[in-house]
């Protein structure tokens, strides 16, 4: 069930993803972001609130080059 804070949203594809079908969509609102598979679009969504979701994004960039 997508909250109701996401109902109605603009679902966004990384630009990066290419053609690849292994991709994740966002979706943003005031106070929260949502996170779906591409794949997927009705079934679950994990939705994070702003500072979790600031916090995994500053994360991401400084994580190690091995990955």
């Amino acid at each position: 069930m997508i909250s109701p804070e996401l109902s109605g949203v603009t679902w966004r594809k990384s630009t990066r993803s290419g053609s690849n079908a292994n991709c994740v969509e966002v979706a943003e609102t005031a106070h929260v972001v949502g996170v779906r598979d591409s794949k997927d679009r009705s079934g679950p969504v994990l939705a994070f609130d702003r500072p979790a979701w600031s916090a995994f994004v500053a994360g991401l960039s400084t994580r190690p080059s091995s990955w």
